[in-house]
């Protein structure tokens, strides 16, 4: 347990396990339980309440807010003590009452999330699953195993995600969507059952994406679903109108490896 200098920043209410591995100047809030073989790095608050279990590695900067469960074993039957992990990076907002799972060994034992993320109120992250950087979980959104979010998607309220399920850079999903399948990058989905929507422009432009990438992205959507082509084909003609186009390679390279097929 650290302290720094003569600030105390671990409020004496708080349990921190002797094998915990704190910065000097992280914050931790009253009735807050630190277990062991959890590091936390720089800058980082964590608020009253909150349960962080290891192996887990957090970064620096992040703020964790009252009644997270951090690091907890997966909800998975296979389970059965073995030692996996949870690794955080930077700067991450985890809001109320989150709950954040180790990973298992059917995959990498390893529950992977970046940085600059948002994960609101109540928002589930299961075992074994890869989230990027820039990512938002409104509230209630949910993860099952071993799913992938790529950076700056965009899970809308109460979103529920399928095990296995990859979701591409970003996406946006409408407020209680089912995910079932894999859903391309660039796409919105929404409705139930859930469907696609057309591209997020939006959430492109605000991050600098160019014009002209736009127009060949929403080129790309619709010759994904609106010609009725074979997944193969449409990613053959996807492929011919690519060039130096970085959000198109992106997509392309997306469908070659989708593991569920794509949401159409």
């Amino acid at each position: 347990m650290c302290r720094s200098g003569e600030l105390i920043l671990i409020d004496s209410r708080a349990v921190i396990n002797e094998r915990a591995q704190l910065a000097d100047d992280v914050t931790v809030g009253p009735f807050s339980i630190i277990g062991p073989d959890v590091t936390i790095g720089a800058g980082t608050v964590i608020g009253p309440h909150v349960v962080i279990n290891g192996p887990t590695n957090i970064g620096r900067d992040n703020r964790i807010y009252q009644f997270s469960s951090i690091g907890e074993d997966p909800q998975d039957k296979k389970y059965a003590s073995e030692v996996t992990r949870l690794e955080i990076g930077d700067r991450n907002v985890i809001r109320e009452f989150v709950t954040m799972h180790r990973g298992t060994l059917q995959d990498r034992s390893l529950t992977q999330i970046g940085s600059d993320n948002l994960f609101m109120a109540y928002t589930h992250v299961a075992h074994d699953c890869v989230i990027g950087d820039h990512v938002i979980m409104a509230n209630g959104a949910s993860l099952a195993g071993h799913v992938h979010l790529c950076d700056h998607a965009i899970l809308g309220g109460f979103t529920l995600v399928h095990q296995f399920t990859q979701i591409g850079q970003y996406s946006f999903s409408a407020m209680g969507s089912a995910i079932t399948q894999d859903i391309p990058p660039f796409v919105m989905v929404g409705g139930r059952p859930t469907r696609p929507h057309g591209i997020n422009s939006v959430g492109m432009e605000r991050n600098g994406v160019s014009p002209e990438a736009v127009r060949q992205i929403r080129k790309a959507y619709k010759i994904l679903y609106k010609m009725n082509l074979k997944l193969e084909d449409a990613i053959e003609e996807m492929e011919g109108m690519a060039g130096d186009s970085d959000e198109l390679s992106t997509m392309v390279s997306f469908l070659r490896n989708v593991t569920r097929g794509i949401l159409r």
